[in-house]
């Protein structure tokens, strides 16, 4: 029963593995990139962070260039608290207007309302949402080395605009370092994240971070795992 159970095992994962290209990192950590998934296909990611808190976020490839999303945060899900809270779902969405060529880097405008860190006296959050943003990406210096750069403004406000970036630097084939500096508008408001990421197969991934990073009892150790898949 062991062995038969162990080759249908290996048998679906041949077929997960020979079937899924390498998938597009959407994503550095909080930081979006220019990149978008292909048409048809899904990605569902998972991340859990500080509070015992757990993320879901369904992201779909439904039209060339064009994604959308929604994602769903439950406050205290892991760990032995019986005071579970559901917060409210967000959505994102992700319309890439240009690949990019060998002078220009690649441009996609979005829109990510994901929050994280939430305070359940206030019922307000340590990161607002990103709201929309205009993004660009291309491969500088080295192989392999991604740089990302981009604004946004939290809730369209035009007197709150923030800046971003990051890297992404694919060491191997199954592993990647990354950096990235958010929220800038002021430096006690920013926020330093890094972190690696190991590719479990060309559609699996799993990330461990350091976020807030110098914001004393703020800064949290987080885990994240990416599927990537074809509908």
């Amino acid at each position: 029963m062991f062995k038969k159970s162990l080759l249908i095992f290996a048998f679906f994962l041949s077929i997960s593995v020979s079937a899924q290209t390498i998938m597009p990192e959407t994503l550095i950590l909080d930081v979006p990139t220019a990149s978008v998934l292909d048409k048809y296909q899904a990605s569902l990611m998972t991340r859990t962070y500080a509070n015992g808190s757990v993320m879901e976020s369904l992201d779909f490839g439904v039209w060339q260039q064009l994604n959308i999303g929604m994602s769903l945060a439950v406050y205290e899900l892991v760990g032995s608290s019986e005071d579970i809270k559901i917060l409210t779902p967000d959505f994102q969405a992700k319309w890439k207007l240009f690949d990019g060529n060998l002078y220009f880097p690649a441009i996609a405008i979005g829109y990510d309302g994901r929050r994280y860190g939430y305070i359940r006296p206030t019922k307000e959050y340590l990161d607002d949402r990103k709201g929309g943003y205009l993004t660009m990406s291309r491969e500088v210096f080295i192989p392999g080395l991604e740089a990302t750069a981009g604004v946004n403004l939290s809730d369209f406000d035009i007197h709150d605009v923030y800046f971003f970036m990051g890297t992404s630097w694919t060491v191997t084939e199954w592993a990647s370092l990354l950096a990235e500096w958010d929220n800038i508008n002021s430096v006690h408001d920013s926020r330093l994240n890094i972190g690696a990421r190991a590719y479990i197969s060309p559609s699996l991934a799993l990330s461990a971070a350091v976020r807030r990073i110098g914001r004393g009892d703020e800064n949290e150790r987080i885990l994240q795992l990416r599927y990537v898949t074809n509908f």
